[in-house]
């Protein structure tokens, strides 16, 4: 690069990462995930091959700090409720409305860590292109439109995921419905919020890779997303598996749909409690 110079990697039109030479020398270097999560820039001085790193201010980091806690507590929390009702379906009672009120318990739980991680990418320190490596605090905002940052789409299409959801979890209150009922009211909008949980995750994989495969044994953002898009995955097997057979009025298979849901959800319980180390 020449002075003055950037550049950026991302997947497809999105920027995750952007390099760019200082005026006084040396190059820094921003990362998405770094900056919204650490609150940090890397800088590298002329010459010198080993970077430091550059955080943001105070008020920032107090308000990364806060909002990561919340989101990580939020995603612990609704994951072992969504756990335990899936374990009283599979080895308990079994009673509808019990399994009902902890999934929503849980739901309202995913909810909070749905929209506290839209509020990490909405209330982020941004670098400064120009400003000799610097990250800056905006004022808070409680919402923001930008579908060009690949955070900012991963966080809002897992919050709208966990919206749907909650139609799910509240049509599993309703009593007497068909068997096309049931499938048109409670599986499908199950179905639809677990595609939008593998599309945030796909997104939050394109991020903290930038656009390409990758195995970042050594990074726990990655272990992060990693296991949580584990439990998306298994979310949807639970899905498929709960589809209710219009000739018999079953479901596909029981066992798969508790025990994937169960599973599924210690992963999200498990990306929360890592996620309390990925603090400033």
């Amino acid at each position: 690069m020449t002075a003055g110079e950037q550049r950026a990697e991302g997947a497809g039109p999105f920027t995750s990462r952007l390099t760019w030479h200082l005026p006084g020398g040396g190059t820094a270097v921003w990362e998405s995930r770094l900056a919204r999560r650490r609150g940090i820039l890397t800088v590298h001085p002329s010459g010198a091959p080993a970077g430091r790193h550059n955080r943001a201010d105070e008020t920032a980091l107090h308000r990364l700090r806060r909002l990561n806690a919340t989101a990580a507590i939020a995603f612990i929390v609704g994951g072992a409720l969504f756990a335990i009702g899936a374990g009283v379906a599979q080895l308990g009672s079994g009673d509808a409305t019990t399994c009902a009120s902890v999934y929503f318990a849980g739901g309202l739980f995913f909810n909070t860590g749905g929209y506290v991680s839209l509020l990490q990418v909405v209330n982020a320190p941004r670098h400064v292109p120009g400003g000799e490596g610097r990250l800056v605090t905006r004022a808070w905002r409680w919402w923001s439109y930008e579908p060009a940052r690949v955070d900012w789409l991963s966080a809002f299409v897992l919050f709208t995921g966990t919206l749907v959801f909650a139609v799910d979890l509240l049509d599993s209150f309703l009593q007497g419905l068909s068997v096309r009922q049931t499938n048109r009211l409670i599986w499908a909008p199950d179905v639809i919020g677990c595609v939008l949980f593998l599309i945030s995750g796909h997104l939050a994989l394109a991020e903290i890779c930038h656009g390409r495969p990758c195995v970042c044994r050594r990074s726990l953002g990655w272990w992060i997303v990693a296991v949580n898009q584990l439990g998306s995955v298994l979310f949807m097997a639970s899905a498929l598996a709960a589809y209710t057979r219009p000739a018999t009025g079953s479901l596909l298979n029981a066992d798969v749909a508790n025990w994937a849901t169960l599973v599924g959800a210690s992963c999200f319980s498990l990306g929360g409690l890592l996620q309390l180390y990925e603090r400033p």
